[in-house]
């Protein structure tokens, strides 16, 4: 059985991917901060699974605790989640995320590189094509100056893993997500941020469970149909899945080069108003929602070309935006 370290694995993708890694056989040990989850999480995983991960709360920032780890836990690869992920809100803390997101990888690559381990899966994201030229965004995109620090750090963060896997021969998969929503079949895990919800469809779920007065839609004065942005709404648990396919890849010695990288979305690009509706549809609730300005780092629209990632990884999603907003609503009432 390999054993499997999740970073961040108590969060909303980390939490989903362990749930899909213990039910392919897998041995999962977690590290999270619980900076932007909670431990209740893990009994979770628990339930749904029947197989607690063993558990480090360890905060990745700090280089003798990473290394602390590594001295008293053998993996057989790493799935790198834990960073900072809010597009608005890196536009105000610059700093912390570039510490966050990239010094923690660097801890986290050196000790591959000291132990001679392998098999690395990094959480990138979409935002490394800013606004790209073409859509759907295929892996041939350029990458474009990034539109905010967060996407930023994932541009950074993608040429440090190049570098490091040239320099010492490390295998290495990035994983370029497009927009996560849903929770799971369970609805005992899905997405739960603490504080005020910087991701649309959490914020859309809790104005329509009245937890929230309206919703703010960001601009309507883009160049598409609407006049909102449009992004490629993924289910997490499709998501989830795909790293099981780049990790099983990556064991099995299938990788054409040390460093890949693979878009992983839906392949369908849907405007904020079109999922508003879909999701009014979807819960049978009404949404309080105003147009308000442009938000500082965000791009007119995004959605994916999958096909390299449907070959290569054998894999492709099996379900739709009106099946992920039902299970994020679902998610919603079991909260409330």
């Amino acid at each position: 059985m390999k054993k499997i370290l999740v970073t961040g694995g108590l969060g909303f993708i980390g939490s989903h991917t362990v749930v899909e890694l213990q039910n392919e056989g897998f041995e999962v040990v977690i590290i999270d901060d619980l900076s932007n989850t909670s431990i209740g999480v893990l009994d979770k995983i628990t339930e749904i699974t029947g197989i607690k991960p063993d558990f480090h709360q360890i905060d990745l920032r700090v280089k003798s605790e990473v290394k602390n780890f590594f001295e008293n836990n053998k993996v057989d690869g790493i799935i790198h989640f834990a960073a900072f992920k809010a597009v608005g809100e890196s536009m105000h803390k610059p700093l912390d995320y570039y510490e966050n997101n990239l010094g923690t990888l660097v801890y986290l690559l050196q000790e591959m590189r000291d132990r001679k381990l392998d098999n690395f899966i990094f959480s990138s994201s979409c935002t490394v094509y800013g606004q790209a030229d073409e859509l759907p965004i295929t892996e041939k995109a350029p990458v474009k100056t990034a539109e905010s620090v967060y996407g930023n750090t994932k541009q950074i963060g993608e040429e440090i893993l190049r570098d490091a896997s040239k320099a010492h021969d490390l295998n290495i998969i990035a994983l370029r997500y497009f927009n996560p929503i849903g929770a799971h079949p369970t609805v005992k895990i899905g997405e739960l941020p603490l504080g005020v919800p910087q991701n649309l469809i959490p914020f859309v779920t809790q104005t329509a469970a009245g937890m929230r007065k309206e919703l703010s839609v960001f601009g309507d004065d883009y160049d598409t149909q609407d006049g909102t942005a449009i992004r490629d709404y993924i289910h997490v648990v499709d998501l989830a899945k795909a790293h099981i396919a780049a990790l099983k890849r990556l064991i099995s010695k299938r990788n054409k080069q040390n460093f890949e990288f693979f878009n992983v979305g839906s392949g369908t690009g849907s405007s904020v108003l079109e999922v508003i509706k879909a999701f009014e549809k979807a819960s049978g609730k009404p949404l309080n929602y105003k147009i308000v300005g442009r938000r500082e780092g965000d791009i007119t629209a995004a959605f994916a070309d999958t096909t390299i990632a449907n070959k290569e990884l054998n894999w492709k999603t099996e379900k739709s935006l009106d099946e992920a907003l039902e299970s994020a609503w679902k998610w919603q009432q079991a909260q409330n």
